[in-house]
């Protein structure tokens, strides 16, 4: 079982989610909405992995978030 990390992080200038992986050239996706988001990275992996001649029958994906807020 092939296991991906994927980072998202939220770009404040932008006003949406990013998904980026190390592990996975050829990732790097954007939405508004967080769940979104996963639905797409879900969608995408399994290509990606064909596209990067990566063997996969199952893959585990670790999503990790991250966002900043600065208050007052």
């Amino acid at each position: 079982m092939n296991e991906i990390t994927v980072f998202l992080s939220w770009d404040d200038e932008s006003s949406v989610w990013i998904a980026e992986s190390r592990e996975l050239p050829g990732l790097i996706l954007e939405s508004g909405s967080f769940d979104a988001l996963v639905e797409q990275v879900k969608i995408a992996i399994p290509d990606l992995l064909d596209l990067n001649k990566i063997e996969h029958t199952q893959t585990k994906i670790h999503f990790k978030a991250e966002r900043l807020a600065v208050v007052a």
